[in-house]
């Protein structure tokens, strides 16, 4: 049960061109003016939005991919930064292309979207001497957790992605940073 008037979130953080408008994957521009008709789980009709896609490949500069052995660094900066702001953290997932958490923040879309602001800060000043530059792609997914089901599917999904090779960080009894 998360304290009062705090909610527990799903954080999802995306690197630098990951996914961008146009995605066979699905996307979603803001506040909706263009979407796909799929999703990540139901992929949209092959070609949907491909000039789309196309033009925004084009207009990257720079697509972003953490070299594994920057996931270590990038996790504990995360989990630090959580830890000084008072955050309790209970799962970190850091892959090439994304980052998943699972915190207890106020029960405030934007309060989570600056938690996310604040520990993208803090990742990407503890590898500048390696990657230079914007790491991550703008704003984020925060996702409350609606209820223990959920959070318990979200706290398994994180865990998952250290079998897929991903650094995770899994709250135990001794909460020291672990890669599973």
């Amino acid at each position: 049960m998360p304290k009062p008037h705090c909610a527990w979130w799903h954080l999802i953080l995306h690197t630098k061109g990951s996914w961008l408008h146009g995605d066979p994957r699905g996307f979603r521009t803001r506040q909706h003016r263009i979407h796909s008709s799929g999703d990540y789980k139901k992929s949209p009709p092959a070609g949907e939005h491909q000039k789309l896609h196309q033009y925004a490949k084009n207009q990257l500069q720079k697509k972003v991919v953490l070299p594994s052995h920057l996931y270590p660094i990038i996790g504990q900066a995360i989990l630090r930064k959580s830890a000084n702001l008072n955050v309790q953290t209970l799962a970190i997932s850091v892959g090439s292309t994304h980052t998943h958490l699972q915190v207890e923040l106020e029960d405030d879309y934007n309060a989570a979207l600056k938690h996310a602001a604040k520990i993208k800060q803090a990742a990407s000043h503890a590898v500048r001497h390696e990657l230079p530059g914007t790491l991550w792609a703008r704003s984020g997914k925060p996702i409350a957790i609606n209820d223990p089901k959920h959070q318990k599917q979200v706290y398994q999904y994180i865990q998952a992605h250290a079998k897929q090779g991903n650094w995770a960080w899994i709250f135990q009894t001794d909460p020291a940073p672990t890669n599973l």
